[in-house]
């Protein structure tokens, strides 16, 4: 077995008992006793500031108050009429930066109610049962294709489901769930529960799921047009952003979204291979994500260089603590210049940088800093818009999701307007089902 100290990209830098340990749930799931004191703590606001932050409107005072009289189930109803990924979101979600930063109790002490712990709890108990809480409408004879079988895709899926519709979803990887599946990091999403979260949604019948099939490539919109009455994309953003510095191409240097899917699809974590001197470029939850899992994996020495500064950090400040907790150096103000190493990585270059009120520059001051290994993570690129309008880099929608072109809406992260979040892709695709469904049934 190999050791932090190892030089180069090693396999099994630490016993497989100390990686189980490493990757076991972030935060342990509350004992019923415990959900009870913690709802306890609610104040029920009116017009709670908590449900104005969600940006799926869950009535956070209702299911926590529902939680506190025993409950749980109903309260994860009342979650799910909203959000149907509750239990995924409650691991992922930023409510820190949502929910909870909005909590009275934020405000006047200093630590919010627990919202996503209490939301875990909730979804957690009804799952358990192995029950769905939904049932179909009658049928409608409607069919529609939704593209992409990530949070908003899901999403879409399973309201127009609700609905009587028939859907069939079309993925491109060899599972379903997208970043749920493939994207987040490890401990946050444990025991298989991407998964498992998808087959419990799909008990709510009429939804065909079909992988392996790439727009673009497999599928093609005028053939989907053709096909369907409506077409909701939710293709997310497969590209990796290039650093466009000397090295790039250097053996060593891997895009971080590449990695952490092939992380989370691991059946072993001993055999995935990682540096002893980590540095990632990025400033967002995929760099954080990244970083955090390296060190886990036993790199001795991972650094995440961002170009701004750490009030310009996209990933959360629980988020940053997280990666500072695990050992993770947070460098700021330092832009990638050049890669160096003969054919493989072995000193990355940094410039300083300072905005002085007109833009980011250099400094001209340079640091160099040992690496074996660079993992990218400065943002992701839509690969697929289907020849559709689009604002920006991505697919332009007005209202619910609709695109340029009539009878196909798109959300989540490959549609315009959104931050990122599963959260808001739920939200995308559920709200984009209600005008899919509202259209469909116009003078039926």
């Amino acid at each position: 077995m190999s050791t932090p100290m190892t030089p180069g990209i090693a396999k099994a830098r630490l016993p497989t008992e100390t990686l189980a340990e490493n990757f076991d749930d972030l935060h342990a799931a509350f004992a019923p006793h415990e959900a009870a004191v913690a709802a306890d703590r609610c104040y029920f606001c009116h017009d709670a500031p908590c449900v104005t932050a969600c940006p799926t409107d869950i009535d956070i005072p209702l299911f926590i108050r529902q939680i506190s009289t025993g409950t749980p189930e109903a309260a994860a109803k009342t979650i799910f009429d909203q959000n149907i990924l509750g239990g995924m979101c409650a691991r992922v979600c930023p409510t820190e930066d949502l929910c909870e930063q909005a909590c009275v109790r934020e405000m006047a002490e200093g630590k919010p109610v627990e919202i996503g712990r209490l939301q875990r709890h909730a979804t957690d108990t009804l799952m358990a049962k192995q029950s769905h809480p939904y049932e179909r409408a009658p049928e409608t004879g409607k069919k529609v294709a939704v593209v992409g079988a990530g949070p908003a895709g899901l999403a879409c899926a399973h309201r127009l489901a609700m609905h009587g519709h028939e859907v069939t979803v079309y993925d491109a990887e060899a599972k379903a769930g997208g970043l749920n599946e493939f994207g987040i990091a490890a401990y946050k999403s444990t025991d298989d529960f991407a998964a498992r979260e998808v087959d419990w949604l799909m008990g709510i019948g009429g939804i065909t799921i079909k992988t392996g099939m790439r727009l673009g490539d497999d599928l093609k919109m005028d053939d989907l047009v053709g096909c369907f009455p409506a077409v909701f994309l939710a293709v997310g953003l497969g590209g990796v952003n290039a650093l466009r510095n000397d090295g790039e191409d250097k053996e060593g240097v891997r895009d971080a979204v590449a990695f952490i899917k092939e992380l989370r699809q691991a059946s072993d974590l001993a055999a995935l291979p990682v540096g002893r001197d980590v540095v990632v470029i990025g400033g967002g939850m995929t760099a954080v994500d990244v970083a955090v899992q390296s060190k886990l994996l036993g790199a001795q020495n991972v650094t995440i260089a961002y170009r701004r500064g750490r009030d310009r950090m996209s990933a959360s400040g629980y988020e940053q603590d997280l990666a500072a907790s695990k050992g993770v150096r947070l460098m700021f103000n330092a832009q990638l210049v050049a890669i160096h190493g003969n054919g493989a990585v072995r000193e990355i270059e940094l410039e300083y940088t300072a905005d002085d009120g007109s833009g980011l520059k250099g400094t001209g001051e340079t640091i160099r800093l040992a690496a074996d290994q660079v993992f990218k993570a400065i943002g992701q690129t839509l690969t697929t818009d289907g020849d559709l309008e689009l604002e920006g880099s991505k697919i332009a929608v007005t209202g619910a999701g609709r695109t340029s072109l009539a009878g196909v809406w798109a959300g989540g992260d490959c549609a315009s307007g959104g931050d990122d979040l599963t959260v808001t892709a739920v939200a995308e695709g559920r709200d984009a089902a209600m005008d899919i469904h509202a259209t469909l049934m116009e003078g039926a």
